[in-house]
């Protein structure tokens, strides 16, 4: 008897609740979720445990222990055995730990789908059913293991209208084609939406400087840029990155939205355009969030910068809490601004976490 399917279903159920959720409902799914977890992982328990954390101790979503994000690296995070119909999504290696490479198991790629589809349809598409949209990335035939692939790859079959496509390739970046597609939106006036990782952007923008060319997009357009760069292009700030996509594109700097997220979750935040930087990031109900000191585990002082932890009930089958190693502060009103990546005793804090779990996974 598949014994995950009613959690599964539970799960899918509640990604598709109209109007968000309550505190406790939040809270039991994340502790049912929790005891999956702890029960079916042997490696997590005891890292649990040596936390102080048992399945009587955790009380609500936010005294789950969260796993730091390399732990991905170190050993497999699952709930289910392995199966041979299930995706894995690989990270790119450039964080900390040099070139391994941490893996998320998908035994049931519908939570993640699902996930994806619903919030950003909320956050980018905002009410359109269906844009011509460009991808700037590849997609999953020559990326299988990428779960930004997917995630384009859904964007474009689910959003996207007939003629969308990818511009990026084995070859590089298809920049005669984009040019043919931006062109014949400003011809017809049809918004159009460009995608892609922000040093695919960074391409773009310096070939239209090299050709001396600009675009003007129609009214409606908009741009999601993924963020980092990992050593596929110069590096801009972002005040500079947005303006300059704002003039080459014609796209007002509050239509060019951010995605953040990583492989190791299954749900993505979003901003409300980058008019102003950093930008407010926050999710949907399913995800919550806390900033703590990552040697401790403790939240921080209110107005203190700290981690990101997220903990994603639609990270059903590996952990759902995870901490990052993104330094964030929470702005009034909601969400967390994004702003960078840990370093000094920040940075050590993330390192001493990942080995405190290796420790107990090997225990």
């Amino acid at each position: 008897m598949d014994k995950v399917a009613p959690l599964v279903a539970d799960i899918l159920a509640f990604i598709a609740m109209p109007g968000g959720c309550t505190d406790s409902q939040f809270d039991a799914l994340a502790l049912r979720l929790f005891a999956q977890q702890y029960s079916a992982n042997a490696a997590y328990r005891t890292f649990c445990q040596r936390r102080g954390a048992t399945l009587r101790s955790v009380q609500r979503w936010s005294d789950i222990p969260a796993v730091p994000i390399d732990a991905f690296k170190a050993m497999e995070l699952r709930s289910e055995p392995p199966s041979p119909t299930e995706r894995v999504f690989m990270t790119s290696g450039t964080t900390r730990g040099g070139d391994m490479r941490g893996r998320h198991f998908h035994p049931r790629l519908e939570v993640y789908d699902l996930s994806m589809q619903r919030h950003f349809a909320d956050r980018f598409m905002r009410g359109a059913e269906r844009l011509p949209m460009g991808i700037l990335f590849p997609d999953e035939g020559l990326m299988p293991n990428s779960s930004l692939a997917h995630y384009l790859a859904l964007a474009k079959s689910r959003f996207g209208s007939p003629g969308s496509r990818h511009f990026v390739d084995a070859g590089g970046i298809d920049l005669a084609g984009l040019w043919q597609a931006l062109e014949a939106a400003e011809r017809t006036g049809q918004p159009y939406a460009l995608l892609g990782a922000s040093y695919s952007f960074v391409h773009v923008l310096d070939a239209l400087r090299a050709e001396g060319r600009r675009f003007r997009l129609p009214v409606g357009s908009r741009v999601l840029d993924t963020g980092g760069y990992k050593g596929q292009s110069r590096e801009l700030p972002l005040d500079a990155f947005y303006e300059a996509l704002s003039e080459a594109l014609g796209v007002p700097r509050s239509e060019c939205i951010n995605m953040y997220g990583m492989t190791e979750l299954s749900t993505q935040f979003y901003d409300d355009g980058n008019a102003v930087v950093p930008s407010v990031k926050s999710g949907p109900h399913w995800i919550r969030s806390r900033l703590v000191d990552p040697a401790t585990g403790r939240d921080v002082p209110a107005g203190e910068r700290g981690i990101l932890v997220h903990c994603d009930l639609a990270n059903y089958n590996a952990v759902t809490t995870i901490l990052t190693e993104d330094v964030g502060e929470w702005a009034e009103g909601g969400g967390f601004r994004l702003l960078g990546r840990a370093h000094g005793a920040q940075a050590k804090g993330c390192s001493l976490a990942v080995e405190e779990f290796v420790r107990a996974a090997s225990a």
